[in-house]
């Protein structure tokens, strides 16, 4: 009744429109109300009054873990549960009905709405807390010195990149969020907007508390203590950070180290660094790339080329067949030697990116160019968008885990560019770096 009084609003107001060139068919009309109706049943169910079958389709199911009761994804594990409040099941069991109603279609009967109380976010840009831990202090899992020294390495990172590049920009400033989580964990956001030098740059780091899927965790190692369908605690931390400039000649860059810990007893490092230019500089590649040879060669011969072809197959834009730009070093789930001696790798990795990139950007960032070399900059960030919103882990993760949409989508540049059909012509400096994306290259 809501959608179709809707439904009989929209008509009214818009009937020109629809009398002239949108011809509304039977179809479209259905499709229509069927979601308005989806829309008003969930309202209804949120306000905890009755709801039809058909807005409990998308409502989260629930998994106990450890006497705490938290939402899993549902049907939809690629899209933030909704609606926003919780729902428990009255005996703690999914059921299905003798009607055969699928297990994410519960019986009215067998549910109540009981709000689970969400985390709150608390601004703490006090000064004084600006270099103070971010861990929460009642894990009782993992090993503490190793998150404890891993958060001290990215936090003086991220301080010391933000230093470089605003060195190098000479006008814009890092702005600083600090936060925190009532059930535990915070960040530091700093993002530079509109610099003289850099377009967009933003450096985050999170440590984060929760809890995770068993078949998330039992795919990086064994899980004790749990069985398929709970949800097991977790803590996490990570520093990310993507730096657009302005000059078309000097490169996008993005790097992302984190560390997880949970409570079954797995545990795995991850990250890398990789680079996305407009245009290909071999003396460029060959510093960026050399610089992180020398890096992984220091700790295993093996890691280079191993982390160079992992980079190259992960940023893939898979709908384009095309990289997102021409890769550097890429590694997750680390967790095959001792805790100490990745912690050493990671940290000499995220220390390596001012030498690996600043000396490319002060190279480039007053070269002159045309507007079509400015457009075609913008095209190439339009692809970093694709892969960013359909591909990349940590968006997906992010979105998973409910948190804040602002600080996941900072990777995004300021302005891109879409073209229908845009044409290269043989023989150019795109066609070159296109070639590149098609067909990866080894640069040291």
């Amino acid at each position: 009744a809501k959608g179709l009084s809707i439904m009989q609003r929209i008509t009214h107001e818009r009937a020109p429109l629809v009398r002239g060139s949108m011809r509304w068919n039977r179809m479209s009309m259905s499709l229509l109300l069927v979601a308005l109706g989806i829309v008003g049943s969930l309202a209804v169910f949120s306000s905890g009054r009755s709801a039809s079958p058909l807005s409990l389709a998308a409502a989260p199911r629930m998994a106990t873990v450890r006497n705490r009761v938290i939402p899993n994804s549902g049907r939809f594990a690629g899209v933030p549960s909704f609606p926003p409040a919780s729902f428990s099941i009255a005996d703690g069991k999914t059921q299905s009905s003798a009607s055969g109603s699928t297990p994410n279609q519960l019986p009215l009967q067998s549910m109540r709405a009981t709000p689970v109380e969400a985390p709150v976010e608390v601004s703490a840009n006090s000064p004084e807390d600006q270099d103070k831990s971010l861990l929460p202090d009642d894990v009782e899992f993992g090993d503490p010195e190793i998150r404890a020294k891993f958060e001290r390495v990215l936090m003086s990172a991220q301080d010391n990149i933000c230093k470089a590049l605003e060195e190098i920009d000479g006008e814009g400033k890092f702005q600083q969020d600090r936060w925190l989580k009532s059930t535990g964990g915070g960040g530091r956001s700093r993002v530079m907007s509109e610099g003289k030098i850099f377009e967009k740059a933003g450096i985050n780091l999170s440590v984060l508390k929760g809890a995770l899927p068993y078949e998330f965790i039992a795919k990086r190692g064994e899980c004790k203590g749990f069985k398929e369908g709970e949800r097991i605690p977790y803590v996490g931390m990570g520093l990310s950070s993507v730096i657009h400039p302005r000059n078309p000649f000097a490169p996008t860059m993005h790097f992302n180290y984190r560390l997880f810990q949970t409570e079954c007893g797995v545990w795995w490092f991850g990250g890398g660094t990789d680079i996305t230019p407009s245009y290909i500089n071999k003396d460029d590649m060959k510093l960026f790339h050399g610089t992180y040879k020398e890096v992984c060669d220091k700790h295993d011969p093996k890691f280079y080329p191993k982390f160079k072809k992992w980079a190259d197959e992960y940023f893939v834009i898979k709908h384009r067949g095309e990289t997102r730009g021409l890769g550097g070093i890429f590694s997750d789930d680390m967790n095959d030697r001792d805790p100490e001696k990745l912690l050493e790798f990671y940290t000499d990795c995220v220390n390596s990116v001012v030498p690996a990139y600043v000396p490319i950007v002060k190279k480039h960032m007053n070269d002159e160019f045309t507007a079509q070399q400015k457009e075609w900059q913008g095209m190439r960030r339009g692809r970093y968008v694709e892969f960013n919103v359909v591909y990349d882990r940590g968006t997906i993760f992010g979105l998973k885990q409910g948190l804040n949409t602002e600080r996941i989508l900072m990777s995004l540049p300021l302005q891109a560019r879409w073209e229908y059909d845009h044409q290269i012509e043989p023989g150019t400096p795109e066609a070159d770096i296109m070639d590149a994306f098609k067909n990866p290259r080894e640069w040291v």
